[in-house]
């Protein structure tokens, strides 16, 4: 139940068939009619101030556009004009801002900041242990390496757009970049819009053009726009053009445009009939004229396109994190080792007369000079390789996705495309998938698949063949239908029914009609009209011409002409079309089609027949008519005559007049049509909810086809309680009132577990619309009524809390927001229907903001750009619908059921992958390092290093990163057909459960173990020994070649006790890394090289001296098993005692698999009937065809060529 909104209007709820726009409405868009407000508007006329110069445009005077009142500015004193220029700007970099911007992003990196701090710290003499170029050249290559890829990954996305964008209009020979407002432009056939042009003359009759909107909303129907009469007729000569001019401010609305035409002292209304969008495009128009209205970023589809987001994945804010916290590990062990070398000073170096090294520093000051060294030799706790690491495996890992022949579709010739490379282990977190309907999740085809005739239902399915059409010379060969028993029952003339049911889906519609090369081609105002008509035409009725006032069709090979009395066209609060028609016979009668809901309320007590498609997803429209007798028709002709001219109100004075006609109707049937989804869908969703993931669908499309689609994909099932608009609004508000009778600290401070909003048992779903959305959340009220003060001057007062429909402060508007993102998320799915782009990216954010969720958008229009933008991931669906979506995607595909694989496949993998690198990158590098702080206590705390120079510099470049960097490329735990049968299996990446805090302090211990084992152990067998020869190998370079030889060893096996999935390319870099080892280490201690570099070659000799010795052998040996065993019981225990999800639910999924296979019995639900009528999605063609506009062809003399005397900006070859 409603309750009466306590908006400015004092109306009651939001109109669920308007899409509302008030986020974003302009100034001049709020009509200051109320009584508040004129007295200013009324000073204002009588002191002859202007409220603003608004937006005024001069046809082909660019000059007009730059004088001084349209200057602005935008740095300091430094101004430009209003007027935007038509360049569209995707890059993020230019050659001026590429490095700056660039290094700016890369800094934020932690871990980037912390190599130059250290590249500092090493040009001092005194701090230094390592030389400075150690330092510089890596973090060279990895900023290098870095910015070349991001500056590739701009450059093909530029590239793309202008694969779209670059079809050129000549001024002369001009690209769409050099078009400016005020320019008059002439377009060609299948032209894209270039901007948006206000429509002057066309080569149609009457300045007629077609458009097709698919970029910006994914709709494949035409939509027709007109010129104005006068630009039509009159307006053909340059000096004439540049006389009047139009006013709006460019705004967002898609659906709505207000301008005034002045021409010789006169003032003609424009709205958006006059107007064609940049995006849309050209159809069956040979060539139009226009005028540039809004350019570039101006434009409606660039205001709806939201704001180009720098995107990072959660892993990356959470290495962020623990950068920090190795830092303060770092700094905590550094002081301490610091500390250690002042007593040692104090107590040993200073009374040891052979460590005298000249300098008379203190012992305070050597340990300050000695925590700075450490912050050196330590450094490599933070391996500035990572990221580089980090890069290559997310590259590869798109590269993969670009390969994935089974995200390929064939039809289009379609890869599956990774637009970028940062985010690929993000696609395994996602908790929520916001979708776009049409386009999206369906092909926005429509299809006659059922008929109900007297009670007789046609269009059985389970039939193979379909019926053959030969016999109807004007079919249309792509009609398929398979109930064999209508083509039999209509060609044998005996059923009147039936011959009465097609004849009405014949003539009573506002489809266009065509020839073209001897066939018929249909413009509908919407694929659902298109497909009743194409339906009729198979079936022998075959609507063939109009006029203003006569429909031509054929009736079974017999041609027949009726005489239009009235057409009453459809519109969003009637939902029925209905025409009025004299037959040849004299005879008047009124066919008309509509929704069940409104047509039952109409219907003659005596009709029969009632019951249609209880319970199918399809689309469905009852058909009915009524016989008018001629003086009852007269009567109404009147008032209809009188309604139509009204000064006031004439759409509702006209409504009541089509009632008084409308009643009494006598049913025949009803007609099915399925609204065909993409191949896959209800699979994919389905496949996708057993993942946890919730998939949410945001349209502009009207409630009755959303809650329709979303039956048909399963996203609703009949089970589900439905809760719409008005209910959620109610449940909101009685939260928000107990809230408010508590005591403020209490209703503040406490922080509790929310009581649910739906305490019964079982599924709720949530169907909500626009206007809803924007009263729920205070968007509407909260903008009439700022707007309405700052016209008025004065601030907004703060709401009482009796006022229960205006937030008090912005903490009570923050609490409503998270009270409907709480009751959303506790409902199996929400449908959003309605909506416009800048509540689609609302919706998105309140998600991310007050659940911390992973958020994926998919759509493939414009109206979706702001919500791709909004989201942790875009994805766009490359069809026939353009591709602005995809531009500003991250993935893109053509087909929504690739969206499964993307997931549970790449996604899964690549979080895997990328959390099973980081964690043992931690370790080997924590293994590596912490060596030197055990080395530390027995050398007196010195900042000496313990192993050589070359080792420490090729550890992660050479001998350790090739087999890791590998498992993070190609590590599978399961193939992609178990990941896809067991959706559970993608849960860990949802809670974060594979890489976070515990893990990595799990890999800090084990690295300290390794660590404390490779150093102890070679220690211990050092420190009283012999070797063979009867020389002591207890050297410092022995020492450090076996503490160096254990820890690849160890570092490499225990890569190949975590790899799960292995290759021969594995196999080969784990014997590689140790090899090259081995040959570089013996290189480096050759005879030869240290006398072509004594001072940087300095362990000549140790290692073919130290290797040979097999008591170092062992002891090697012996470190490594004792670092590899504890992981090899570890692993043990985990595969018997404690499983994995894997292991552990491989039965039971297979046993809920076979669950399901198993046929249930059909359960009725709550609702008797879903019948979203098949019908148009804004107003047909009526008053066209009515005023006979497109009908009447012009003299062939009365205009001359505008070739000769326009001047234009012609159309180029598209590039």
């Amino acid at each position: 139940m409603s309750r009466e909104r306590a908006d400015s209007q004092g109306s009651l709820g939001p109109d669920d068939e308007v899409m509302p726009y008030s986020d974003d409405e302009t100034d001049d868009e709020l009509d200051p009619s109320s009584d508040e407000e004129r007295p200013q508007v009324e000073e204002a006329k009588s002191t002859g101030k202007r409220l603003g110069s608004g937006w005024r445009v001069k046809a082909n005077d660019r000059a007009f556009c730059n004088l001084p009142e349209f200057q602005k500015k935008y740095f300091l004193c430094l101004k430009k004009s209003k007027y935007a220029g038509n360049g569209i700007k995707t890059y993020k970099y230019n050659a001026l801002t590429f490095i700056p911007l660039n290094l700016f992003e890369q800094f934020k990196r932690a871990a980037n900041l912390y190599f130059l701090a250290l590249l500092i710290l090493q040009i001092i003499p005194e701090i230094t242990t390592l030389p400075w170029y150690t330092t510089l050249v890596p973090l060279v290559l990895v900023l290098g390496i870095t910015a070349i890829k991001d500056l590739v990954d701009d450059l093909v996305s530029d590239s793309d757009l202008l694969l779209v964008g670059c079809i050129s209009i000549l001024h002369p020979l001009s690209k769409w970049m050099n078009i400016h407002v005020g320019d008059v432009v002439r377009l060609k056939k299948n032209d894209h819009i270039p901007a948006d042009i206000l429509l002057l003359s066309s080569s149609n009759p009457n300045s007629l053009c077609y458009v097709e909107t698919a970029e910006l909303d994914g709709e494949t129907n035409l939509k027709f726009k007109m010129g104005l009469k006068v630009t039509d007729e009159r307006l053909q000569e340059e000096g004439q053009l540049a006389q009047f001019d139009v006013c709006e401010e460019p705004n967002n609305r898609l659906d709505k445009f207000t301008g005034t035409m002045r021409w010789r002292k006169d003032r003609f209304p424009l709205d958006l009939d006059n107007m064609m969008l940049r995006g849309c495009r050209i159809r069956n128009t040979d060539e139009c004229h226009g005028l540039v209205i809004f350019a570039g970023a101006d434009t409606k589809i660039m205001r709806n396109g939201g704001k180009t987001r720098f995107k990072r994945t959660k892993i990356d804010e959470l290495m962020n994190y623990m950068v920090y916290t190795i830092f303060v590990i770092l700094v905590l062990l550094c002081a301490g080792l610091a500390i250690g070398n002042t007593f040692w000073y104090e107590e040993v170096g200073s009374k040891a007369w052979y460590l005298y090294d000249g300098k008379d520093q203190t012992a305070s000051y050597r340990g300050f000079l000695s925590f700075w060294g450490y912050i050196i030799v330590l450094n490599t706790m933070v391996p500035i390789s990572l990221y580089v690491s980090v890069e290559v495996i997310r590259l590869g890992q798109s590269k993969f996705i670009n390969w994935d022949l089974q995200m390929y579709y064939q039809e289009k010739d379609t890869p599956a495309k990774a637009r970028t490379t940062t985010l690929n282990e993000q696609l395994g977190q996602i908790e929520y998938i916001f979708s776009d309907k049409t386009g999206t999740l369906t092909q926005n085809i429509m299809a006659f698949k059922k008929c109900t005739i007297a009670g007789h239902t046609f269009g059985k399915t389970n039939l193979l063949h379909p019926v053959d059409f030969t016999w109807n010379k004007y079919a249309d060969r792509k009609f398929e239908y398979l109930d064999h028993s209508l083509v039999a029952c209509i060609r044998s003339k005996k059923d009147k029914d039936t011959l009465e049911f097609f004849k009405l889906l014949s003539l009573c519609h506002t489809v266009m009609v065509e020839q073209k090369e001897d066939e018929l081609v249909y413009q509908a105002a919407s694929p659902d009209e298109g497909a009743l008509v194409t339906a009729a035409r198979n079936f022998g009725f075959v609507f063939l011409s109009r006029t203003q006032d006569t429909i031509t069709i054929s009736e079974m090979d017999q041609e027949m002409t009726y005489e239009m009395l009235a057409l009453l066209d459809f519109n969003s609060d009637r939902k029925r079309m209905s025409i009025i028609l004299r037959f040849p016979d004299g005879r008047i009668r009124l066919y008309c089609k509509g929704a069940d809901t409104v047509i039952y309320e109409r219907l003659s007590p005596n009709s029969k027949h009632k019951e249609i498609f209880a319970n199918e997803t399809l689309r469905t429209l009852c058909l009915c008519y009524k016989d008018i007798s001629k003086q009852e028709f007269d009567a109404w002709a009147k008032k209809h005559k009188a309604a139509s001219v009204a000064m006031g109100n004439r759409e509702a004075a006209l409504d009541r007049v089509y009632e008084q006609i409308e009643s009494n109707l006598m049913m025949i049937g009803a007609t099915a049509i399925e609204d065909k989804l993409q191949d896959g869908v209800p699979e994919t969703i389905a496949k996708l909810a057993k993942a946890d993931i919730k998939i949410w669908v945001l349209t502009g499309d009207k409630k009755e086809t959303a809650e329709n689609i979303g039956y048909s994909c399963k996203l609703l099932t009949d089970d589900m309680q439905i809760h719409y608009g008005e209910d959620v609004n109610e449940k909101l508000r009685i939260r928000q009132a107990n809230r408010r009778d508590q005591p403020p600290a209490f209703g503040r401070t406490r922080k509790k577990v929310p009581d649910p909003f739906f305490p019964e048992p079982g599924r709720n779903a949530l169907i909500i619309t626009g206007g809803w959305l924007n009263e729920i959340l205070y968007e509407k009220k909260k903008k009439r009524r700022r707007l309405r003060l700052k016209r008025l001057g004065k601030r907004p007062a703060s709401a009482t809390p009796q006022d229960a429909a205006q937030p008090i402060d912005d903490w009570e508007k923050e609490t409503r927001q998270v009270d409907f993102v709480n009751m959303a998320c506790e409902c199996e799915a929400v449908i959003c229907c309605r909506v416009t782009p800048k509540q689609k990216a609302n919706v998105v954010s309140l998600v991310k903001k007050y659940k911390k969720a992973v958020t994926l958008s998919i759509g493939d229009g414009a109206n979706d750009v702001n919500m791709i933008k909004t989201a942790d991931i875009g994805v766009g669906i490359s069809g026939q619908e353009g591709m602005q979506a995809v531009m500003s995607s991250d993935y893109a595909f053509a087909q929504f059921r690739y969206l499964e694989r993307l997931l549970l496949v790449h996604g899964r993998w690549s979080y895997i992958r990328m959390c099973k690198f980081l964690r043992f990158f931690f370790f080997k590098n924590f293994a590596f390092t912490l060596v030197h702080f055990w080395y530390s206590f027995f050398s007196g705390f010195s900042a000496q290093v313990a192993y050589e120079d070359w080792f420490i510099t090729l550890y992660n470049v050479m001998y350790s990163s090739l087999p890791v960097l590998l498992v993070g490329l190609l590590d599978q735990d399961v193939n992609d057909k178990l990941s896809r049968k067991f959706p559970k299996l993608y849960l860990p990446g949802q809670q974060g459960a594979l890489f976070n805090y515990k893990n990595f302090f799990i890999s800090l211990f084990h690295g300290i173990f390794t660590s404390l084992v490779i150093f102890f152990i070679p220690y211990g067998a050092f420190l009283q020994t012999m070797g063979q020869n009867g020389e002591a190998p207890s050297d410092y370079q022995s020492l450090a070649v076996v503490m160096a030889s254990s820890l690849i060893f160890t570092v490499n096996m225990q890569i190949s006790l975590e790899t799960s999935y292995w290759t021969f390319v594995n196999c080969f870099a784990v014997l590689c890394s140790i090899a090259i080892y081995f040959g570089i280490m013996f290189d480096i201690h050759s005879a030869g090289i240290h006398v072509i570099f004594p001072s940087t070659f300095t362990f000549t000799g140790v290692a073919s001296n130290a290797l040979r010795q097999p008591y170092l052998w062992l002891t090697i040996i012996l470190t490594v098993g004792i670092t590899l065993l504890p992981v090899i019981c570890i692993q043990f225990l985990y595969k018997t005692i404690w499983p994995s999800v894997v292991q552990r639910n491989r039965k039971k999924y297979e046993m809920e698999e076979v669950e399901e296979e198993k046929s249930t019995p059909f359960q009725r639900g709550r609702r008797s009937r879903r019948s979203a009528y098949a019908f148009s999605h804004s107003r047909g063609y009526a008053d066209l065809i009515a005023s006979g506009r497109s009908i009447r062809r012009r003299p062939a003399t009365a205009r001359p060529n505008p070739r000769d005397s326009i001047r234009e900006i012609p159309q180029a070859e598209n590039i």
